[in-house]
């Protein structure tokens, strides 16, 4: 296996692009834009989509599936929806393929034009408000709270594995309530879920905020999102959850009796994440010796590799590691034990340091005579020898360990990347030089915000949710403002 990577310093998104193919997560297809994602990158989207799946049924809400095509009628409804998502959409016209006539191939029956084109869903508001104007049709119907697994599909022009396909894999929660208070909590409580999901599972810190008007989802009243920093200075936005207010339901005419029996318009929310997480993730802890990854994602937690000579000591190491296996897996923990005879413990070495594999333990004959283990950790490459009676409450100290220490690492940082500047001058130094959020004022006008982000490349990635009151000046118009809000370049 040939490890070798582009160092991150050297190039960021060499590195990174090398990494996915590498370590066997995802490879290009013969679609444009479009992406493979390989078992062992699919087994970590797995993981993640277990977790979420659990959470969401934790905070009442249901799975359900919609269609993949959408009447194009339907995005005409809500006005600013279809301005957001017009140019990205793909569009069915035709239902049916024949044969030319001369033979050449396969060409499109100029006579199965639909009727109505189809659009091949960019986000399923639109056929899911369809839905709920049946389902809903008193008090008694409410809260509605439904999560689909789906694939959409958006037409990107520029593209990279993971951070920005043209086809993705998601989640889309889409909910409606009776009151607004009810909907906006909602919307938050789901950017908490995520922020949880973000910290505790892929161990990458986020910062919590609403999102200005101009980078809101289309057609939403407020934009709840979370935002993780990677290692190469630029953010990423994790996750979002939206307040649609009662857009969708008067585009739709989704009604509801309430106890007066009196005929109102829904409250609604909607809310995702992406296979963008297997970016974060692998953005936010990998080096350039290959993947790092949280314990309790990864799909291998603790990889065995037998060093010996002849099959007849593989047979006696085998021996000795099977119960340590099956004690292992008993408490939760996955291992594999690699006992391939194709390669040499030095490949395997490389190749699961390559992917990720949190700890890796190697036992050979001076190993069977000691009683012991090598024992060997992911995140600091730290090697120890300990003894075989102590090696299961060492692999779960390094589980929770691990998984503490690589949020650690990005906590700081993160820390270390938070600047805060009260000139332009400044500002523009740092998002150059140094990089990372850049906490500043700014006025609350789209012209300002238009114009740093047409002179910098920096966008107002979030006004985080804890900043505090603080009296300053814009630092383009000079005009009051009342708090920072962070900046940064972004994917």
């Amino acid at each position: 296996m040939s490890k070798k990577l582009t160092k991150r310093s050297e190039d960021y998104s060499k590195w990174y692009n090398e990494l996915v193919v590498k370590a066997d997560l995802a490879e290009n297809s013969g679609v444009r834009g479009s992406m493979v994602i390989k078992p062992y990158g699919y087994a970590i989207w797995e993981k993640m989509q277990a977790e979420l799946d659990r959470m969401f049924k934790e905070t009442g809400h249901e799975n359900a599936y919609f269609p993949l095509f959408i009447p194009k009628s339907y995005l005409s409804k809500e006005a600013s929806h279809v301005e957001g998502f017009a140019k990205e959409c793909a569009v069915v016209t035709h239902y049916r393929l024949k044969n030319a006539e001369d033979g050449s191939g396969v060409i499109v029956d100029p006579e199965a034009k639909l009727e109505e084109e189809l659009i091949v869903r960019p986000t399923s508001e639109t056929i899911i408000w369809d839905t709920y104007r049946k389902w809903i049709q008193s008090y008694r119907d409410l809260p509605l709270l439904i999560n689909q697994w789906a694939n959409v599909v958006r037409w990107e022009m520029r593209t990279r594995l993971f951070l920005r396909t043209a086809e993705f894999l998601w989640q889309e929660g889409h909910t409606a309530h009776a009151t607004e208070k009810e909907a906006v909590e909602e919307a938050e409580q789901m950017m908490h879920v995520y922020a949880d999901f973000a910290e505790n599972h892929m161990a990458v810190p986020v910062i919590k905020g609403v999102k200005t008007e101009s980078e809101r989802f289309a057609g939403a009243v407020e934009t709840y999102c979370i935002e993780a920093l990677m290692q190469d200075g630029k953010a990423l936005q994790a996750g979002t959850s939206h307040f649609l207010g009662q857009n969708f339901a008067k585009a739709f005419d989704v009604k509801f009796a309430n106890k007066e029996g009196k005929k109102e318009h829904v409250w609604a929310t909607s809310w995702g994440v992406s296979t963008r997480l297997m970016g974060a993730l692998v953005m936010t802890h990998s080096d350039d010796n290959g993947l790092v990854l949280p314990p309790k994602l990864a799909p291998i937690q603790v990889v065995i590799v037998p060093i010996y000579k002849g099959l007849e000591q593989l047979d006696i190491i085998s021996e000795k590691v099977s119960p340590l296996v099956k004690e292992l897996r008993a408490k939760g923990i996955s291992v594999k034990f690699d006992s391939r005879d194709t390669h040499k413990p030095g490949f395997k070495f490389n190749e699961y340091e390559l992917k990720g594999v949190p700890v890796r333990l190697a036992i050979g004959q001076r190993d069977l005579e000691n009683g012991t283990y090598e024992v060997a950790r992911r995140d600091t490459l730290e090697k120890e020898t300990v003894p075989a009676e102590e090696v299961i409450s060492k692999i779960e100290f390094l589980m929770k360990d691990i998984q503490a220490n690589i949020y650690k690492k990005a906590a700081d940082y993160r820390k270390e990347h938070i600047t805060e500047v009260d000139s332009y001058e400044e500002f523009k130094d740092v998002i150059e030089n140094k990089g990372g959020f850049v906490a500043a004022h700014w006025d609350g006008t789209t012209i300002s915000e238009d114009k740093i982000k047409e002179e910098t490349k920096a966008t107002i990635r979030c006004i985080p949710i804890d900043a505090k009151e603080e009296s300053g000046t814009c630092i383009i118009s000079g005009k009051p403002s009342a708090k920072r809000v962070l900046f940064a370049k972004a994917y």
